[in-house]
């Protein structure tokens, strides 16, 4: 693998884990469409640990605040006495379902990661999520007022995610609209809530590294890890900004176009 290609995984692997696009449906097709380098476990590992970064770099704040409040809280045994140790425990109750989920039937989920078809019909599902998540927009409410009910139901709609072409920051999103939340807090939400998920698939794929031998050279490694890190934070602040004033409709056409597109070209090719 070439130091552009290292970039270009990096900067796919940083923008689509938080823009609505599905990071693992662009993994799985973009490599096959453009004759890519397969990245080796230890490649993927990096570009989870650099959106990993990114997203705690950007909520650094937000994080230190939910982790003192909730360890102060405990130590007063009242855990639920302040509105950042509540939301600690909300992202916590969120992340519940796709742990159980992810554990239970990981090779299954693995599996349909090795077919780009299944990726691509995956990422029409996304494109009609969000045009219902679209739909659904009517809610206003924010962070303070939401329910252990709201976490729960966005967390399962963070199960969709573990097929390829599922976006994990659509779907959350719109489990958050579906729940009457406004777009930014829906936004803001699903990236906290996938902290511990980003986290845990970086440590799967970063443990894997300890029993595959290094395929490409330590640049490759390095320039992969910066381009994820770097393009995730971007594209944190921009999606946050956007969608305060804009919908989601774009991306969904985006990603049908690119479902379309790429069953159309596989037919072709056969």
């Amino acid at each position: 693998m070439s130091i552009f290609e290292a970039i270009i995984l990096g900067i796919i692997q940083g923008a689509t884990e938080f823009l609505p696009i599905s990071s693992s449906g662009h993994l799985v097709l973009l490599p096959e469409i453009f004759q890519m380098t397969n990245p080796d476990l230890t490649l993927i590992g990096l570009v989870h640990a650099g959106t990993l970064l990114a997203v705690l770099i950007y909520f650094r704040q937000d994080l230190w605040d939910i982790v003192t409040a909730v360890l102060r809280d405990l130590s007063q045994r009242q855990p639920l006495a302040s509105p950042e140790a509540r939301l600690g425990w909300l992202i916590v109750v969120g992340s519940i379902p796709v742990g159980i989920v992810g554990l239970l039937f990981a090779d299954f989920f693995e599996e349909a990661f090795g077919s780009p078809r299944v990726a691509a019909g995956f990422l029409l599902v996304t494109a009609v999520l969000l045009v219902l998540g679209e739909r659904m927009l009517s809610g206003k409410k924010e962070m303070a007022a939401m329910s252990w009910t709201d976490a729960i139901i966005v967390g399962l709609f963070q199960m969709m995610a573990l097929f390829p072409g599922v976006s994990r920051s659509g779907s959350t999103i719109v489990g958050g609209l579906a729940r009457g939340l406004d777009r930014p807090t829906a936004a803001r939400f699903s990236f906290l809530l996938g902290i511990p998920a980003i986290l845990g698939a970086g440590l799967q794929a970063i443990l894997a590294i300890f029993t595959e031998s290094a395929q490409f050279s330590a640049s490759v490694y390095i320039f992969s890890f910066l381009a994820a890190a770097v393009s995730g934070y971007v594209c944190i602040h921009w999606l946050l900004t956007w969608v305060k004033n804009h919908t989601l409709y774009g991306f969904a056409i985006y990603v049908a176009l690119l479902s379309i597109g790429y069953l159309i070209y596989s037919a072709i090719i056969g």
